[in-house]
C-alpha cells in the first residue's frame, strides 16, 4: 500500500501505470479521483489516499465525472472503457487488423458488439475505432518514409493497407501531401545505410539515458543463441505472430534516440516490435522526476548522481523473462544465464541471421508446455523449477495469465504467487521488468540485503517505503554498486 506522501509523488507524475492502484479524495472539492485524472494536481495537504473506490466513498467522497474513477483498471467488471480502449491499441500493434479481422471480430475478443467497441473507443480516445486504426497506421507511415528508403508499395502494406490507391488516398487526404514528400536521404552520419534486407527507424527517449548500464544489465543475463552484445550493439531473435527476423540496437545520443535496424521480414510486425522496444529498454520513463525524489535519500544519493538516466530493463518477451526469472532462483547469475541458454538451444526454433551469435528463437510457451519435467529437468534444472516453468507454460497456454506491460501488477502477482514454485521475490522481479511496475520491490533480494549494509528483509523494506513509487529503480542503483 502506498502512503500518502508516496501517493502524492506518484499523482503529479500522473503514470498511468499508477492508474486502479490508488484513488485521491480531495477534501477541498469532496471529489475523489484517479491518480490521472486531467484536472489541475491538488495541495497535498487536501488529499487523501484509498486503495480502492470504495472506500474513498465511504469517506463521503462522490466521484469525479471528468476522470470517472469507474473505470479505472479493474473496478468495472463491464463497461471499463479505459482498460478496453487501451487493450485495443495493444492488440491494433500486434497487427489484429492487419490480419484478416474486422471490427466484429476484433469486438468478439473482448465479448462485446461492434457496436460497443465504438462507443467505448470514442468515449475514452474521442476517435471511432476505423480513425483509431487511420492515424496508427498513417503515423508509421510516416516514419517509415521519413527515416527509410522502403519503397512506397512496401510502405503502404507494411502501414495496413490492402493497396498503394487506398494508402495515397488516405495520405492525401490526412496530410494534404503526396507521400514522396516525405522521402529523404538518409545521412549516412546517423546511421548505419540500409542494405536490400534491413531498414532503420528511431525511437527517441528523454535524456539523459545510462546506455552503458542498461547494456551491462542486459549482457549479464543474455539467453545465448536468441540475445548478444558487441561494440556497445544489442542484437537479439525477434518473432512477432507469424513474422521472423532479427534487429540491432544503437545509441545516437546526440539525436537522443535508439536506431533500429531491423530485417526486412519484420516489417509487418513495426508496430508490435517498436512497442516492444520502448519497453525493454523503459523509453517512457522520466528521468527527471524519479532521479529528483531518489536523490534525497542519503542512501541513494551517490548512486543517483553516478549514474544519470538510469532505466529498468523491460522484457522484450513477458514469457520469455518469467522463465529466466524462474531459472534464476537460488543461484548464481552466471549458472541461471548458462541454464537459460540450454533451455533456448533446447526449445528454442532455429532461424537464420547473418549473425553467428544468433541462432534461435525464445521457446514459445505452447511448445514447453507440450514438454515433460524429464525433457526440461535433463538440461540441468531442478525438477522443482522444471515444474513451475511447465505450470506457467500452461498458464499461459490456456490465456489465464498475461504478462504484458501495463496490467495490473497485484492481480498479476497474485496469479504468479499462485503458481507452484514462484514466491514473492520471483513475481516483485517479473512485475519490475514484464509489466512495467515502477514500484517493485523484491525484499529479501541477497544482493539487495547486502549492498544496504547486511540489513535485514524487514528493514531493507522499511528502507524502501521512502523511494516509493519508485522503488523498482531503487533497485537497479542497489543491485548496480558491484556485480550482481
Amino acid at each position: 500500500m502506498l502512503d500518502g506522501i508516496a501517493a502524492y509523488r506518484a499523482l503529479k507524475s500522473r503514470d498511468n501505470r499508477f492508474d486502479g492502484v490508488f484513488f485521491v479524495g480531495v477534501t477541498s472539492t469532496g471529489v475523489y479521483c484517479r491518480p490521472i485524472c486531467p484536472a489541475r494536481t491538488p495541495r497535498q495537504e487536501n488529499c487523501r489516499f484509498f486503495d480502492t473506490a470504495e472506500g474513498a466513498e465511504k469517506a463521503s467522497f462522490r466521484p469525479c465525472l471528468r476522470c470517472r474513477p469507474e473505470l479505472a483498471p479493474g473496478n468495472a467488471p463491464v463497461d471499463d472503457t479505459r482498460r478496453v480502449a487501451h487493450l485495443l491499441v495493444d492488440r491494433l500493434q500486434e497487427g489484429w487488423a492487419d490480419n484478416g479481422n474486422n471490427l466484429d471480430d476484433i469486438a468478439s475478443r473482448f465479448e462485446l458488439s461492434s457496436r460497443q467497441l465504438r462507443r467505448v473507443v470514442q468515449q475514452e480516445l474521442g476517435v471511432s475505432p476505423i480513425e483509431l486504426m487511420q492515424t496508427r497506421r498513417l503515423l508509421l507511415a510516416k516514419q517509415l518514409l521519413t527515416e527509410t528508403p522502403l519503397p512506397i508499395t512496401e510502405v503502404a502494406f507494411a502501414s495496413g493497407y490492402s493497396s498503394l490507391r487506398r494508402f495515397n488516398d488516405a495520405f492525401r487526404s490526412r496530410y494534404r501531401m503526396p507521400p514522396t514528400r516525405l522521402r529523404k536521404q538518409t545521412s549516412t552520419d546517423e546511421q548505419r545505410p540500409d542494405s536490400s534486407d534491413t531498414a532503420c527507424l528511431q525511437l527517441s527517449y528523454r535524456p539523459p539515458l545510462h546506455w552503458a548500464g542498461i547494456l551491462e544489465f542486459l549482457k549479464a543475463r543474455m539467453m545465448a543463441d536468441v540475445e548478444c552484445l558487441e561494440a556497445d550493439v544489442y542484437r537479439r531473435t525477434v518473432r512477432v505472430g507469424a513474422h521472423r527476423g532479427w534487429i540491432a540496437v544503437r545509441h545516437l545520443p546526440v539525436k537522443n534516440v535508439l536506431t533500429v535496424e531491423f530485417a526486412r521480414s519484420l516489417t509487418p510486425a513495426l508496430p508490435a516490435l517498436l512497442s516492444r522496444l520502448r519497453n525493454l529498454f523503459d523509453l517512457s520513463a522520466r528521468p527527471d522526476l524519479i532521479a529528483a525524489h531518489l536523490r534525497q535519500d542519503t542512501i541513494l544519493r551517490a548512486d543517483v548522481r553516478r549514474n544519470p538516466g538510469l532505466r529498468v530493463p523491460g522484457a522484450f518477451d513477458g514469457f520469455e523473462l518469467a522463465v529466466r526469472a524462474i531459472l534464476g532462483q537460488q543461484i548464481t547469475l552466471k549458472a541461471a544465464t548458462t541454464l537459460a541458454g540450454r533451455f533456448a538451444n533446447a526449445f528454442g526454433e532455429e532461424i537464420q541471421t547473418p549473425f553467428a551469435a544468433l541462432s534461435r528463437l525464445s521457446p514459445l510457451p505452447a511448445v514447453i508446455a507440450n514438454a515433460s519435467v524429464d525433457d526440461i529437468a535433463k538440461l540441468g534444472i531442478i525438477s522443482a523449477r522444471a515444474r513451475c516453468i511447465l505450470a506457467l507454460a500452461r498458464a499461459f497456454e490456456s490465456g489465464n495469465l498475461r504478462l504484458d506491460a501495463g496490467a495490473n501488477p497485484q492481480n498479476v502477482m497474485e496469479q504468479l504467487v499462485a503458481l507452484p514454485g514462484i514466491g514473492p521475490w520471483t513475481a516483485h522481479y517479473i512485475a519490475m521488468r514484464a509489466l512495467r511496475w515502477p514500484d517493485a520491490f523484491p525484499t529479501k533480494d541477497i544482493v539487495i540485503l547486502k549492498n544496504l549494509g547486511g540489513v535485514t528483509a524487514s528493514e531493507a523494506d522499511a528502507l524502501s517505503q521512502r523511494w516509493r513509487p519508485w522503488r523498482s529503480y531503487a533497485v537497479l542503483h542497489i543491485w548496480g554498486r558491484r556485480p550482481t
